[in-house]
């Protein structure tokens, strides 16, 4: 059955994205990090330990996807090698999302988090929370 979902996520993730888009407008409009009633991708949240039980909470996270360059400097004097280019974070988008679940959720303990959408502008996953 979990099969069958995986690879009907895939046909609407790859086929038919108007689906997803108007999803994807309501939750552009809510909160960065919003608790849902259940996951969007069963299949995945059930893999990575997600139960329909009460103790289980999903939450889905909006990342920006900006902010990952320095900036240059504007003043005083210009540096030889600004120090601009090639930096790239330390911390993926994952592990972002599940830092800030576990700011906001702190009588909680992130299971693990998995992929929903990306778009130009942001990215959204969904964390598993386990009540301690």
């Amino acid at each position: 059955m979990y099969n069958q979902i995986r690879q009907t996520w895939r046909k609407v993730y790859r086929e038919d994205k108007a689906i997803l888009k108007d999803r994807v407008e309501r939750w552009k409009k809510g909160g960065a990090i919003v608790r849902v009633a259940r996951p969007t991708r069963l299949d995945r949240a059930r893999s990575l330990g997600y139960k329909a039980k009460q103790d289980y909470v999903v939450v889905r996270v909006r990342l920006s996807r900006r902010g990952k360059r320095v900036k240059r400097p504007t003043s005083g004097r210009r540096p030889k090698h600004l120090g601009v280019l090639k930096i790239k974070p330390n911390v993926n988008y994952k592990e972002t999302a599940i830092n800030r679940v576990q700011r906001r959720y702190p009588n909680m303990k992130v299971l693990n988090a998995y992929y929903v959408y990306k778009d130009g502008k942001n990215v959204w996953y969904e964390a598993i929370l386990k009540q301690l």
